[in-house]
């Protein structure tokens, strides 16, 4: 037995070790509330339906982490789970019936956790109110609700009786994006966009109190604000926001951070510099991508299936960085336009006057498979769409690059992905839909051992609306070292 797997464990060190414990957000009815009018300053290309994104969708990511990571939570009850409309709050934190885990972790149900203390619910209450900009009449309704009830109005909005008194914060389900957990530390986000500060907000009183991280809350890491960063216009690149999604922990000593439309050099800065002086990594790799909604943070345009192989948009490889076979007036014009440039840069942190500079996505990727990761022959690469015009970009925007590893070899991925799915093949994995996958551990013809070298694909005609695939949905907070 992994002795990893104690109730309170946090302990990151790379991308595809076995997953065993992870902080997520079911879908709430906050994201049923998103308007066409305001989806965008709620950062949603559009509109989902939300029984659809539950049922049909997310549902079965839940169901699927349960027999991966708490089997015990789910095994010979999966028919009661599907049929039995009493058994329908088994995904809702706020039901008596909710399935409740320490391995897969609801963050709606910490939330309420900690409000049951009567100091820090009443500092949040007067904290979200003060950002939303509540009246007193109703600063003292929230205080009067039980926790279950007052964690569920801070995440949508509204009150029992349906009344919404702010906005919801339908990003939740993005757990990935307010924190990243680098070995037994967790670095706390700053997000970029206002949608997103009262879940941020809530995020923090959560790790600093919740009893689960009793033993980590001085390893919680906040990036401060740099000097009068109040006279600053909100578009600034030296403001510090900081984003999950542009963090990767890809081996035990070594650090992936994105630079993009969600988070600032300014903050790459303080994460390298807090990394380095916490001994945490030996080096950190600074990957700053185009500015770009298509890309907003780095785990769209790539994540990790195996020791050897990743998953990536062809736009960033070397042959389309080098411009092999293409116009060379095309090139000069791309090269001059600063937002469109990718540039990679790795510091170390004995040498750290003294940075490497990689002019492609492939070679970084292939550098940490070999020298951080000990691979000794072929690096492969499966591309978005197959690496064809126009599925390539059609599907890296319906996140075919953004994989979560359940552990080495096996990803979850959206089901519309085809040709990405095709290239999978090509590389020798199997393609099974979540479904058989599960319906085929409950009867025991297959354990979660027997399964490797697969990527498991997920209804997500509804989540990929969303605009984030299984990475972003998910925050590790313990796997298997390497």
């Amino acid at each position: 037995m992994n002795s990893n797997k104690n109730t309170g464990d946090i302990n990151v060190t790379s991308e595809i070790g076995t997953l065993r414990r992870v902080l997520v957000h079911t879908p709430d009815s906050g994201l049923g509330k998103v308007v066409p009018s305001k989806a965008q300053d709620w950062l949603f290309e559009d509109i989902v339906h939300l029984e659809t994104i539950r049922k049909d969708e997310y549902d079965y990511y839940t169901k699927l982490l349960l027999y991966f990571l708490d089997e015990k939570k789910i095994k010979g009850r999966l028919n009661d789970i599907d049929d039995a409309k009493s058994c329908r709050n088994f995904y809702k934190p706020e039901h008596p019936g909710f399935f409740k885990s320490d391995k897969v972790i609801e963050w709606q149900s910490l939330l309420s956790d900690i409000l049951e203390d009567e100091t820090i619910k009443a500092k949040l209450v007067a904290s979200v109110c003060a950002i939303e900009n509540c009246s007193y009449l109703i600063q003292k309704d929230l205080l009067k609700l039980q926790a279950l009830q007052l964690a569920k109005v801070f995440i949508t909005g509204s009150m029992s009786d349906k009344t919404m008194i702010f906005p919801p914060v339908p990003n939740l389900i993005f757990t990935r994006d307010i924190g990243i957990v680098v070995k037994d530390h967790i670095i706390l986000n700053k997000p970029a966009k206002a949608a997103r500060t009262r879940e941020a907000l809530l995020t923090k009183y959560i790790f600093f109190n919740h009893q689960l991280f009793a033993s980590y809350q001085d390893k919680v890491i906040e990036l401060s604000d740099i000097y009068r960063h109040f006279l600053m216009p909100d578009a600034d690149e030296r403001r510090v926001t900081l984003e999950g999604g542009d963090v990767m922990v890809v081996s035990k000593n070594h650090l992936l951070v994105g630079v993009s439309e969600r988070t600032s050099m300014e903050a790459a800065q303080q994460v390298i510099k807090i990394v380095f002086e916490k001994n945490l990594v030996e080096k950190v790799s600074v990957v700053k991508i185009p500015r770009k909604r298509d890309y907003m943070h780095i785990d769209t345009i790539f994540t990790q299936v195996k020791k050897d192989m990743w998953v990536m948009l062809g736009n960033f490889s070397r042959k389309t960085i080098r411009h092999e076979n293409s116009d060379p007036v095309q090139h000069i014009l791309e090269l001059n336009g600063k937002e469109n440039n990718l540039s990679i840069t790795q510091f170390h942190k004995n040498s750290i006057s003294e940075p490497v500079y990689f002019d492609n996505l492939e070679d970084l990727l292939i550098n940490i498979s070999k020298n951080d990761l000990d691979c000794k022959g072929r690096i492969s690469f499966i591309y978005s769409g197959n690496n064809q015009f126009p599925f390539d970009v059609r599907e890296q925007w319906t996140d075919s690059c953004n994989l979560l590893a359940l552990k080495e070899g096996v990803v979850l991925g959206y089901d519309r992905n085809n040709k990405t799915a095709d290239a999978f093949k090509e590389h020798g994995f199997k393609v099974a839909g979540v479904k058989e996958i599960i319906d085929n551990v409950e009867k025991g013809s297959i354990t979660i051992e027997d399964i490797k070298d697969t990527l498991i694909l997920i209804p997500s005609a509804e989540l990929s609306r969303a605009r984030g695939g299984f990475h972003c949905m998910s925050m590790p907070l313990l796997r298997d070292e390497l």
